[in-house]
């Protein structure tokens, strides 16, 4: 397979929809009314409407430092012309929260846009507003029916369409539905609480940016002051090193060139509270070309050493940029390699040998003459040129040294961030248990309309099903997404009576016997295996001398076992099969059986069911492990289930 063929039959590499999107990105897409029309005319509209969203948001995003890439758009032409942009919000969720604002303040301003947004969680406004969603809506049923539009979320129902429509479909009925919200607009509680989520932006944003005095190279000093967002790149250099990218902090050849005959200033930085937590918490030994001042005055050392992470992450940054820029072999390279492993070009070959290394050279000959590998040159060298830009200006350490600087701000959230955790937390549980109490308030008033259902629905219900239903569901096999719940489910509602479950449990008892087993159960299936047969009668001899040999040594080291036990009080925590029974016998019958009866079997159905009622119980009608395993199959128990036991 050549590498043309290979790179072809894994086109879809970049494609979103057929790949994992990362944990730490976000994603957005803005579809304007004028998409549905002809492409050509689409394509133009969409320019002008790319400079009029960015200048729209430009006094929002100015004050702002993003943690990796500011927000951003493009023009992409499928399946519907539209813009499109996705950010890494990387340890900074406020990133994400942030462009979430903003895409609702485009809709207020630009009514006539639909627009979507996701992460690698999926729909996560919907996470975010789960209790006040209807029942229908999950992420299966999602699929191209959530939008932003004029300042509101929507939600396509399913009386619109009841299978997953397609998203030229869902355009158009949002476009067809004009100012007539009412059918796709979310409910006032989902409203809510979104508002209540972004209603805390710019403002939010604004207080995330932390400022602090640091002791900087000059050179890096005056990269900041004209493009101060470049400081995202050198954390994120000095963040994610690695032992290569150090051998270039070790030399300082760009920011230090001249070691420490370098004049250091002293500058204000702005950064994200993330990227100076991530400078903070780190440790890192300064290079020997780096001056450094005595460790005497605490507060002039700490400015130095945050400077010092600072200037060597620019440098990491800078080095390692310019070298994969002029080999062209960035993030792109890497999912054009992978894509090739996957496709089997290597066929299997030992990285190192040969012939993996011919067909590499050729993938790379392959890659070079390819858009991928002009895009990521430049995007790998924008930051580079634009270093050297500013550095081809005329500048000097005077420049800085009769700046007044203020202090730094106070970093004591840094440490004491357990409040405000708490607080999102009890917001949470409220949330959670208002919901639980409108269900709850919901099945009474159900009960009482209906009126108490009779005892016969729980005469005609059979008990054992609760004992199948968790065999079924343990011993079924499970596809790559989990446990999955066996299927035939009855989702009707069961009336329980604990006392009558009581007197159904002695009489099953009192029908087993005292001589009851459950080997019993397999009685029949071992008379069948013992007609079948072959013509080695000698080896089939030879294997029941053995299962008999293993069946008296497993009865003999059980009887040793229930000995060691005896003096325990582990027996007494379950329930025997003849328990129930022997309480209608007489106190005073006796027989030569008296050591075995110590020794009853455990009824594995009676102590299932029994567990279940008590986790139940203890639940006191809030959700729990035992009422959703219940619900999974399909039963569900009245609240005051645990009042008769």
């Amino acid at each position: 397979m050549t590498a043309a063929a290979a790179a072809e039959s894994s086109s879809s590499i970049f494609n979103l929809k057929n790949s994992s999107p990362p944990d730490d990105t976000v994603f957005y897409s803005i579809f304007p009314d004028s998409s549905l029309n002809s492409a050509a005319v689409a394509a133009d509209q969409l320019q002008l409407l790319h400079i009029q969203i960015l200048n729209h948001i430009a006094p929002l995003t100015g004050p702002y430092i993003w943690q990796h890439q500011p927000f951003s758009l493009s023009v992409a032409l499928s399946p519907v012309p539209h813009l499109s942009g996705h950010l890494r919000f990387g340890d900074n969720l406020d990133d994400e929260w942030f462009v979430v604002y903003l895409l609702f303040e485009i809709s207020k301003t630009l009514p006539n846009l639909s627009i979507r947004v996701w992460d690698s969680d999926g729909e996560f406004l919907l996470i975010e507003s789960a209790f006040h969603l209807p029942k229908w809506l999950s992420p299966d049923t999602s699929t191209n029916r959530v939008f932003i539009r004029r300042g509101l979320l929507h939600i396509i129902p399913k009386s619109i369409f009841p299978s997953t429509p397609k998203l030229e479909e869902s355009l158009r009925f949002l476009v067809s539905a004009g100012a007539n919200v009412s059918v796709t607009r979310t409910p006032d509680a989902v409203q809510l609480h979104l508002s209540k989520k972004i209603g805390v932006y710019p403002d939010r944003a604004y207080r995330n940016v932390h400022r602090v005095r640091v002791r900087l190279p000059d050179s890096v000093a005056w990269v900041l002051r004209h493009e101060p967002s470049l400081i995202s790149l050198a954390v994120e250099g000095f963040y994610d090193r690695d032992i290569d990218s150090m051998k270039y902090a070790a030399k300082m050849e760009k920011f230090l060139p001249r070691g420490k005959a370098e004049e250091m200033v002293e500058v204000v930085v702005r950064m994200s509270r993330a990227m100076y937590a991530q400078l903070v918490q780190q440790k890192f030994q300064a290079p020997s070309c780096f001056p450094m001042p005595e460790r005497g005055n605490v507060g002039r050392y700490m400015e130095a050493e945050l400077g010092m992470k600072i200037a060597c992450g620019f440098e990491m940054m800078y080095q390692l940029r310019k070298k994969q820029g002029d080999e062209g072999k960035g993030s792109t390279w890497e999912a054009f390699r992978e894509s090739l492993e996957r496709s089997g070009y290597f066929e299997g070959l030992l990285p190192g040998s040969m012939a993996y290394k011919r067909l590499m050279e050729n993938a790379e000959g392959y890659y070079r003459s390819s858009l991928l590998h002009v895009r990521a040159r430049e995007a790998l060298s924008a930051p580079v040129s634009r270093i050297n830009e500013i550095l081809a200006l005329p500048h000097s350490a005077d420049e800085f040294n009769n700046e007044e600087l203020p202090p730094s701000d106070d970093d004591s959230w840094l440490y004491g961030g357990e409040d405000e955790l708490n607080a999102a937390l009890e917001d949470r549980q409220k949330e959670r248990e208002t919901y639980n109490m409108k269900q709850k308030k919901k099945r009474k008033s159900k009960e009482q309309q209906e009126g108490p259902a009779s005892g016969n629905d729980f005469d005609e219900y059979d008990l054992g099903g609760i004992a199948k239903s968790m065999q079924a569901f343990v011993k079924k096999m499970s596809s790559y997404e989990g446990a999955e719940v066996p299927d035939g489910r009855d989702l009707k509602d069961v009336d329980f009576e604990a006392d009558q479950f009581m007197k159904d449990i002695e009489s099953v008892m009192e029908r087993r016997g005292p001589n009851y087993s459950d080997s019993d159960l397999d009685l029949d299936e071992g008379l069948s295996l013992d007609l079948d047969y072959d013509d080695s009668e000698d080896d089939s001899e030879h294997s029941e001398d053995k299962e008999e040999g293993a069946d008296e040594f497993m009865s003999s080291y059980s009887d040793a076992l229930n000995k060691e036990l005896k003096a325990t009080t582990l027996d007494k925590t379950f329930v025997h099969a003849q328990e129930q029974s022997s309480k209608m016998n007489d106190e005073g019958t006796s027989s030569v059986n008296d050591e075995m009866d110590e020794f009853t079997p455990v009824d594995i159905d009676i102590n299932l069911v029994k567990n279940f009622l008590d986790s139940y119980s203890s639940q006191e009608g809030l959700s729990g492990p035992a009422s959703n395993l219940l619900g999974l199959m399909g039963l569900r128990l009245p609240d005051d289930v645990g009042k008769g036991k």
